[in-house]
């Protein structure tokens, strides 16, 4: 291959990988059904929550949280830049209140699309999503 083919082939390779790394950390964002007033929730509150210890929202509503499944990497990464735990930690603290009675999992969803319109539907719901992924539909929460 010719050295100025080379060059080309490297640099249409570079800006392929720049924009797939540009998009894979693209900012995660607590979301919320807009009933809940959009606002700042503290690291503490938001892991509190999601460990499903604390089950209401600050504003005193019911908290009913949506997760995607451990290993989607959605999830991998709210867990780890937004609660501070890795997903297996949490799922432990699942299964604890669950096997001992005193709580639950939270609600499973299967794509972003149905975190999206799940949270949007439910009152009091809470999830997670790419900033990029944002509509209307849902409130943004900022986490202190």
């Amino acid at each position: 291959m010719p050295r100025g083919m080379k060059v080309l082939v490297s640099i249409v390779m570079l800006l392929l990988w720049g924009g797939q790394a540009a998009h894979a950390h693209e900012s995660v964002v607590l979301i919320a059904n807009p009933s809940a007033n959009p606002g700042n929730m503290t690291r503490e509150t938001v892991r509190a929550i999601f460990a499903m210890r604390q089950r209401t929202l600050p504003n005193g509503e019911a908290a009913h949280v949506f997760v995607l499944p451990d290993k989607h990497p959605l999830h991998e990464r709210f867990t780890k830049e937004i609660l501070g735990v890795y997903p297996h930690q949490l799922r432990l603290s699942w299964d604890r209140l669950v096997f001992s009675g005193t709580g639950q999992a939270p609600n499973e969803v299967g794509s972003i699309e149905e975190m999206r319109q799940r949270v949007a539907s439910t009152p009091g719901g809470l999830g997670y999503l790419e900033k990029g992924a944002v509509d209307d539909s849902v409130s943004v929460f900022a986490v202190e």
